[in-house]
């Protein structure tokens, strides 16, 4: 596999031993061609490095990395640094998966000052309890995290989190998952609202705060948050609902022009005022969903399935799930079934079992049992083999009602 890369790598980015001559071969696309010539060599060893560098020691693409170097986001000629760095994050627990992540979302670390910028915070985390692949595992989320200031933001930081009442075990959770709410300020209104909607008796179970639409939901100002509970109070969400939550986390999103215009979006889609109030009363968090995605999967659930826009409005939160990972090879999985007479519609709820069940409950109920007959289910299931690829195709008829 590092080979493999490797040879990837020499066609992507000249190596230093090959820079010079294929500057000069006609038919190669040089990488730097604003520079004179007699400065681009030396540029293009030091990115060669580079590139080098985060594909054989951070795991990256080399299409991945030569973006990376492209857009300046990294910037180092010989390994000292970016060694430094890697060696201090194994130390303190992070395997191979973390650093890769890491470095995939912040490639600048690589340049910083491993013993006095990385290693206070690292020690930092350690004094208080988060250590080993708990660490990793925040800081490998929110790498962010490690280019802030300690006394400044991270120390205040973690004291606001000890107070919001979240249990120590979760707090490694809490640091993955607030990526825009780790700051003084957004956990300083989270510290003021939290408290409030307890009040109101909102579930522990559904205020979890290591959800990241909750806390953003509770990181807005105070006159903004109060605003946005009293709107969901006023459409009929009551704070011990499972519901209620989604609902406020959608009106901190979402303006209300924005709302209203969603609103009759939806009504071009098929859906009336009551299937609106019905899908938002059940699962609000479908309408952070851009128009562009909602219509495209309206549009396979109603013309290629054969589904109602009613129908769809009783299970919103199918319009969540991604249409090439998720809908379409559970459907061409129906719909082959269907047309070799192993199943039948009235056998069971198309959206509320097919689309919407677990995974281990669809591969017994659908896939394994009929796999001698149809070998080819749990490739279609996987999205290895396509409708087209059997002979079939998705219909612009009544859909799968009429097979």
């Amino acid at each position: 596999m590092l080979g493999f890369s490797r040879r990837r790598l020499q066609i992507l980015f000249p190596s230093r031993s090959n820079a010079a001559s294929s500057l000069m071969h006609p038919h190669v696309t040089r990488l730097y061609t604003s520079k004179p010539m007699s400065g681009s060599t030396q540029d293009e060893k030091d990115g060669s490095f580079a590139v080098s560098y985060l594909v054989d020691s951070c795991g990256l693409s080399p299409e991945l990395a030569l973006s990376l170097y492209k857009k300046k986001r990294v910037r180092f000629a010989s390994p000292e640094k970016p060694d430094s760095v890697v060696k201090l994050l194994r130390e303190y627990g992070f395997g191979e998966t973390h650093v890769s992540k890491i470095v995939k979302k912040l490639p600048e670390m690589l340049s910083l000052n491993a013993e006095k910028i990385l290693l206070p915070k690292l020690e930092f985390f350690v004094s208080v309890g988060i250590t080993g692949t708990a660490l990793a595992e925040a800081l490998s989320g929110n790498p962010i995290v490690l280019r802030m200031s300690l006394e400044n933001t991270i120390r205040p930081c973690y004291a606001i989190i000890r107070t919001l009442g979240i249990p120590n075990g979760r707090i490694p959770r809490f640091i993955k998952y607030s990526p825009y709410s780790f700051n003084v300020k957004a956990l300083g209104n989270v510290a003021r609202n939290v408290p409030f909607l307890r009040s109101l008796k909102v579930p522990e179970s559904t205020l979890d705060l290591c959800r990241p639409h909750n806390l953003l939901a509770v990181s807005t100002d105070a006159k903004e948050f109060d605003e946005n509970v009293n709107k969901v109070i006023s459409m009929g969400f009551s704070p011990s609902s499972f519901s209620f939550m989604k609902a406020l986390y959608v009106s901190s999103v979402l303006e209300e022009s924005k709302l209203e215009q969603r609103k009759e979006f939806y009504k071009k889609s098929g859906w009336n005022e009551s299937d609106i109030l019905l899908a938002f009363s059940k699962y609000p968090s479908f309408m952070v969903l851009s128009e562009e995605k909602f219509s495209s999967k309206m549009d396979f659930l109603v013309n290629k399935m054969g589904l109602q826009p009613a129908e769809v409005a009783k299970y919103p939160w199918v319009l969540l799930y991604s249409l090439e990972e998720w809908i379409i090879p559970r459907y061409s999985v129906i719909k082959v079934l269907l047309l070799k007479g192993l199943i039948r519609l009235e056998q069971f709820s198309l959206l509320g079992t097919a689309l919407m069940c677990k995974k281990d409950y669809f591969l017994h109920r659908f896939v394994n049992k009929h796999q001698e007959q149809v070998p080819e289910l749990l490739s279609i299931f996987h999205g290895k083999v396509g409708l087209a690829e059997l002979g079939l195709e998705f219909e612009e008829t009544d859909g799968v009602k009429q097979i």
